[in-house]
């Protein structure tokens, strides 16, 4: 029927640091990826950071991901507002 399995649960718990750390390099390692391919929102790559991104999604929770990649662009975003009043100075 599908209810009851015979292999071990994953237990899911907090991240301890070196889960975060492992998190923290894949990220930097696909968004410094995603910044060679001129891509900002991630996801639009295409097949160029696959590698990458199949490490980032294998090492970080899907919230921490979803919290990342927003962040990207709204960072890059107020880098281009900071860059325009920058230079109406």
């Amino acid at each position: 029927m599908g209810w009851f399995s015979s292999a071990p649960k994953k237990e899911e718990g907090a991240p301890n640091r070196q889960d975060r750390q492992k998190c923290w390099e894949a990220r930097d390692a696909y968004f410094a990826c995603l910044d060679d391919a001129g891509v900002v929102k991630a996801g639009e790559e295409g097949k160029a950071c696959s590698k990458e991104k199949r490490l980032y999604e294998d090492n970080c929770a899907r919230s921490w991901i979803d919290y990342f990649n927003q962040r990207r662009i709204i960072a890059e975003a107020q880098k281009d507002r900071l860059s325009r009043v920058s230079e109406k100075k």
